[in-house]
């Protein structure tokens, strides 16, 4: 039975299927290809930055920057552990939009090389801000400030929660599960411990969340560029 057939009663409603829903401002098409939610936030935030761009010159640089991190890089961030092993030409508009924002805040050229721009910003490109999403996640879950539902999603490896006095480096590693399809690289049970396993052993260890935040962004700024 094809998915236009489906519905669902509840009660004397009936619900139809939808090809796109929208739940806390998060567009979700069928396919969860993500491409109608990037496309409305890189509309919203190109919209936001022509507007500061019009009082670029007498709000100055650190007014500029305060005013694209709540306006823009609020937009980039929210829920973008959602876009996670999505294809990289796929958050490509995305990465225009931070690099529109860097040159605008710095008053950079088209033509200069975004790199330097970021970095002078300290500013993680896209794809390392959705690594840092779903490491810091993954940190709240290990240090048990997440609720239950999700810390169900992950398990730590076999010879971790059986010997927790262990400190080798196998100790704060979480299990993959087996994947069935390609697609299951994006689920939040396959993508955090992923990422997560790939961090230094250090950051894994550290238990305080302001301390983690810090050494994660400074590991993956190093890394980014």
């Amino acid at each position: 039975m094809s998915s236009a057939n489906l519905t669902l009663s509840v009660g004397n409603d009936v619900i139809q299927p939808a090809t796109i829903v929208r739940d806390l401002g998060v567009y979700l098409d069928a396919e969860l290809t993500m491409k109608l939610h990037i496309s409305r936030v890189v509309s919203s935030c190109f919209f936001q930055l022509r507007r500061l761009r019009q009082i670029r010159r007498s709000a100055g640089e650190e007014v500029t920057k305060r005013l694209v991190t709540a306006l823009v890089l609020s937009r980039l961030d929210y829920c973008n552990a959602a876009l996670a092993g999505l294809p990289e030409a796929t958050i490509r508009p995305l990465q225009r939009v931070q690099n529109a924002a860097a040159r605008l805040i710095t008053n950079s050229k088209p033509r200069d090389h975004i790199t330097p721009v970021l970095m002078r910003l300290h500013w993680l490109p896209i794809k390392s801000r959705i690594n840092y999403k779903l490491c810091l996640q993954m940190h709240l879950i290990h240090t048990n400030q997440r609720p239950d539902y999700m810390a169900d999603m992950v398990t730590l490896n076999a010879a971790c929660s059986s010997r927790p006095g262990l400190r080798s480096a196998s100790h704060f590693l979480y299990r993959k599960p087996a994947l069935k399809t390609k697609f299951s690289e994006r689920a939040f049970s396959y993508a955090g411990p992923a990422a997560w396993n790939n961090l230094p052993e250090y950051i894994q260890m550290e238990l305080n969340t302001s301390r983690f935040k810090k050494l994660l962004k400074t590991y993956l700024f190093t890394s980014s560029f």
